[in-house]
């Protein structure tokens, strides 16, 4: 799935949640995490690791949005760009998982 290529009604209404097979830390206000299936590891700032604490239970796309502009001063585009951008990476990478739950 392309994150970046989703119309922003649709990539919304995604779910994502961190896999099972990866172990993370906190290093003060950024993350490391650990994917077990391939060995790598993988370093988040700040705002990446507020994204990653958010789906380490079932979010949204549109919760983590949410949640964001209410704690950052963020424009939405930007917002919605740079999370897209991060989720990709993280789906990538095989940390996150994602299922669709655009309404019928």
């Amino acid at each position: 799935m392309n994150f970046l290529e989703l119309e922003p009604t649709k990539l919304k209404h995604l779910k994502v949640v961190a896999t099972k097979e990866q172990v993370s830390s906190d290093l003060g206000e950024d993350a490391v995490i650990l994917n077990l299936k391939t060995g790598i590891y993988h370093g988040l700032d700040a705002v990446g690791a507020r994204i990653w604490n958010l789906v380490q239970e079932p979010k949204t796309v549109s919760d983590i949005l949410n949640t964001l502009l209410q704690e950052y001063d963020v424009e939405p585009e930007r917002c919605e760009r740079e999370v897209g951008v991060l989720l990709q990476k993280l789906a990538d990478a095989g940390l996150i998982e994602v299922s669709n739950e655009t309404p019928a």
